[in-house]
């Protein structure tokens, strides 16, 4: 009889190491700082104040996103604490808060930190610490280096890229233009102006003026005026959503209704075109890879209906005319999709290794048929735009969805 007995133990002794090694992730769970049973700490940096703080709705949204999540029951039943602190688009405060995030704070990752000067400034911290720093909050296209920094990623389209896409629409519809460039005198307005240098090619010549700003400055006025005095007649705004308004404003005020491109990160209709003012905006042009917010044209759109449901539940307070909550929802909807997919291994490792692992990942507030992608040579999740007009109270989408990799 005992003998039986034991026989049987071992029987289901034996099964169980079976069921364990058929079924890894359920048998073992594996954590870094940051991470355990009931809980993922994220940190996160915005410019909630300073010069670029109309951004500061992307941290909002992505904290009212995590607590949506929670309240459905967190990722695989833990929820997400997300500590978000200012920076004031300042670097030296970029490098303060995100110290305090890796060594007092504790968090598994950095998520969605904004601003191209900011992120410069960590990401040699961030990689020596390997702690990832993952869907930087700026299209500079040095966040796709994942052979030096395989620890940093980016998350929308390059800034180089999307010039590409400008420089190829204004040889084609006004070959003779003689382009003017007010740009941010940083890494985020020398990537644009690079990008668009690149996409003219031969034909860089037709850049008449490169006019730089800095953002220290009160106002773009006198750049705008001087663009204006050099023959300009296209005009490419690589600004941030404080002076793309400005330079909207005065090329009214002084009468000059050049071409007039704007930076997809100065695209929002709440935060530039209506400061601006609607009817002096009519026909400036941008690109972008996300819906529009404000257009009813998404009304019936089963992804926007998921983004209006979550405004209204949690964020009632929010304005849909802002392009920066729409861009906090897909970003928040993006790192969540990541954790789900790491199960029970969070160490920072395995996050990135699922961030470098997503395909066709397609964020509700993405334009149809743009669709995320990375791999492990590969850290530029969104490679697609469409370029639009500004018409009436709303961008109006034209031509087909091109790559901005190519900028074809």
């Amino acid at each position: 009889m005992i003998v039986v007995r034991f026989q049987v133990a071992v029987l289901f002794a034996a099964f169980a190491l079976c069921t364990a090694a058929s079924n890894p992730v359920q048998a073992q769970k594996s954590y870094d700082s940051g991470a355990s049973d009931t809980e993922i700490k994220i940190g996160n940096i915005m410019p909630y104040s300073g010069p670029a703080s109309a951004y500061a709705v992307i941290g909002k949204t992505e904290e009212a996103y995590f607590s949506k999540v929670n309240a459905e029951g967190g990722i695989n039943g833990r929820k997400i604490k997300f500590i978000s602190y200012d920076d004031a688009y300042s670097p030296p405060k970029t490098v303060e808060q995100a110290r305090k995030l890796v060594e007092s704070d504790n968090v598994l990752l950095i998520f969605g930190s904004l601003g191209t000067s900011t992120n410069s400034a960590i990401r040699k911290y961030m990689n020596e610490k390997k702690v990832p720093q993952l869907f930087v909050a700026s299209g500079a296209s040095k966040w796709n280096d994942p052979k030096q920094y395989p620890w940093t990623m980016g998350w929308q389209p390059s800034y180089a890229g999307e010039a590409k896409i400008y420089a190829k629409y204004i040889m084609k519809e006004k070959p003779d233009a003689k382009i003017g460039v007010l740009y941010q005198n940083d890494d985020f307005g020398k990537d644009y102006l690079n990008g668009l240098k690149e996409g003219l090619g031969a034909k860089g010549s037709m850049i008449v003026l490169e006019e730089p700003y800095d953002t220290s400055e009160p106002a773009v006025d006198e750049h705008v005026v001087r663009l204006k005095t050099a023959g300009a007649d296209a005009l490419v705004s690589i600004t941030t959503p404080k002076f793309a308004a400005q330079a909207i404003k005065k090329a009214a005020e002084i009468n000059w209704h050049p071409i007039h491109i704007i930076s997809n990160v100065s695209a929002s209709v709440g935060g530039v075109i209506e400061p601006a003012g609607f009817e002096i905006s009519q026909g400036i042009l941008s690109a972008t890879y996300i819906k529009d917010g404000s257009d009813p044209q998404w009304n019936a759109d089963d992804g926007m209906k998921k983004f209006y449901n979550f405004l209204a539940a949690y964020d009632p307070k929010a304005n849909k005319l802002d392009a920066g909550i729409v861009f906090g929802y897909a970003a928040a909807q993006t790192m969540v999709k990541v954790l789900q997919m790491c199960g029970d291994n969070l160490t920072r490792d395995n996050v990135m290794t699922q961030a470098a692992s997503l395909k066709d990942f397609a964020p509700d507030t993405l334009l149809p048929g743009i669709k995320i992608n990375t791999a492990p040579d590969d850290f530029a999740p969104i490679k697609q735009l469409r370029m639009m007009r500004f018409k009436g109270k709303a961008w109006e989408l034209f031509g087909e969805v091109i790559s901005s990799e190519l900028g074809h």
